[in-house]
């Protein structure tokens, strides 16, 4: 079975998660999310993250009907995760560059086109100016 990974906090999910889901449902049999813990989310993106907890994240993206299995890690990278589901494809967003993804030595990498203007940051940023 060819299993395609993809990893984030998914914090609060839009278009862009869900294209990039989508494209991983189409180019493999099985779906994996990695998904960031809390504690590791507050790491990456500040002490005001995550807006949402991450049994409610992983409750949204198991009912995504593109996503076959939510597995949370709370180390910074999901490296140890990666090594464990034995991928065949990991798939980031077009932000990040093929030799920077970790797990990169593991598997192919695919990058999905990042959808510019679609970010839990930006959205949170113009939710805060409208207020």
């Amino acid at each position: 079975m060819s299993i395609v990974f993809t990893n984030g906090c998914f914090d609060i999910i839009h278009r862009a998660h869900i294209e990039l889901l989508q494209y991983c449902a189409s180019i493999g049999e099985q779906v994996v999310v990695g998904l960031n813990s809390d504690d590791s989310v507050k790491r990456l993106k500040g002490a005001s993250r995550p807006v949402n907890t991450e049994q409610d994240r992983k409750i949204v993206l198991e009912a995504c009907k593109y996503v076959d299995k939510v597995v949370i890690f709370s180390e910074d990278t999901p490296y140890e995760l990666i090594k464990a589901v034995k991928p065949c494809i990991i798939v980031k967003g077009g932000d990040y560059e093929k030799e920077s993804v970790v797990g990169a030595d593991l598997c192919e990498v695919r990058i999905f086109d990042y959808k510019d203007g679609y970010s839990t940051t930006r959205i949170l940023q113009n939710s805060s100016h409208r207020g």
